[in-house]
């Protein structure tokens, strides 16, 4: 037998994957359907597991009056129970009535992406390259907070209707837009412009992000600096054979770091962090990351995780916060994003947070001793 909250995480899983496509394609999310075989019981079954059976099929009647949930029955003629009507298969149809019967969590994720990516749709302009574009980056979109989704649309529709060749960042006449600005929004924003106007190239100049990088373990690179700066198209062709990497939010946590075998350290540089995914050495390596406890640091994990999965969080948890609350200080811009990336104890370590009043753990304020053993058994893992 096949209970509901079984066949909810389910269609919970098939909400979370396909997400995107049906943002970025309503007659899709209208059309999209869940069917799931309920594996009724034997009479052996009904006799033995009575109460259970029973309540079963009560769960599934009731599961059945949702919207958009078509409950199949079927007879089962049983030689001491005689005839018996039981659910059989259960079929759940648009991408609404999938998330509803998922939960509520998946409901207002869904929510978020498919509203998201209908209102970047239509402020520029509709057609197939945006609606590309407009999924492709559905995870990021759905992730601003409302007042930087809005200025990524309304900078992304300027810049799709007036070529900018040959400005730099700061000299884009938008008010609330500077260098860093771009360059933490610069990918889902070239995306869209691009997508809107047919252009080839943005034409905004600037030098390119520069990641710190310190070698924890010399030999994973003979002959570099131990710490040097560089671009992501520098990183990338360098032949580095590290076993684990260390992303950090913190440049100050960065510097402090003692000598850790097949370990190269890097600044993640906020936002920008999810650019590391472009670097093939780093990819085919253990990645660890250590951001603030507060909802930017999640945000950066949740950024960082969508570009490259398989991302594992170092003393982000709830109990790393608690540990510690008498260094805690409050956020001054908190995120207010949805981070459907994050694991459980991340998302309760950020639901914390917020319960609290948006309060911030910084990472170089927790004790070294704390903080090394953590790091230590997170690299140790395979």
């Amino acid at each position: 037998m096949i209970p509901v909250d079984e066949a909810r995480a389910r269609v919970a899983a098939r909400v979370a994957a396909l997400a995107r496509d049906w943002a970025a394609d309503p007659a899709a999310a209208a059309g999209a359907v869940v069917r799931i075989a309920l594996h009724p019981p034997s009479e052996r079954d009904a006799l033995a597991q009575q109460g259970a059976v029973i309540a079963w099929r009560d769960a599934w009647t009731a599961a059945a009056t949702e919207p958009g949930v078509a409950l199949e029955w079927a007879t089962r003629s049983w030689s001491r129970l005689g005839a018996q009507s039981v659910p059989a298969r259960v079929a759940i149809e648009g991408a609404d009535a999938l998330a509803r019967f998922a939960g509520r969590e998946t409901a207002d994720a869904w929510a978020r992406v498919r509203d998201r990516v209908a209102a970047a749709i239509e402020g520029l302009g509709g057609g197939a390259a945006v609606a590309s574009a407009a999924r492709s980056h559905a995870t990021a979109l759905a992730a601003y907070g409302d007042d930087e989704f809005q200025t990524v649309l309304d900078v992304s529709r300027w810049l799709a209707e007036h070529p900018v060749d040959g400005m730099r960042p700061r000299q884009l006449p938008i008010r609330g837009v500077d260098s860093k600005w771009f360059g933490a929004h610069r990918a889902v924003v070239s995306a869209l412009v691009l997508a809107a106007s047919g252009r080839e190239s943005l034409g905004i100049v600037g030098d390119a992000q520069q990641f710190r990088v310190r070698l924890l373990d010399e030999r994973v690179l003979p002959g570099a600096p131990r710490a040097f700066g560089a671009s992501v198209d520098e990183l990338a062709v360098l032949r580095v054979e590290a076993d684990a990497v260390l992303v950090l939010e913190n440049l100050e946590t960065l510097l402090a770091l003692p000598p850790m075998p097949g370990v190269v350290a890097v600044h993640g540089a906020g936002y920008a962090a999810a650019e590391l995914a472009r670097i093939p050495w780093l990819t085919g390596a253990r990645v660890r990351y250590w951001g603030d406890l507060d909802s930017n640091g999640f945000a950066i994990l949740h950024r960082l995780r969508s570009a490259l999965p398989s991302v594992v969080s170092v003393v982000m948890d709830e109990e790393a916060l608690l540990a510690h609350r008498d260094l805690w200080v409050r956020e001054p811009k908190p995120a207010r994003g949805a981070y459907p990336t994050l694991e459980p104890f991340e998302q309760a370590a950020l639901d914390r947070v917020r319960d609290e009043g948006d309060v911030r753990l910084e990472q170089e304020r927790i004790p070294w001793a704390f903080a090394l053993e953590r790091l230590d058994a997170a690299l140790a893992q395979r």
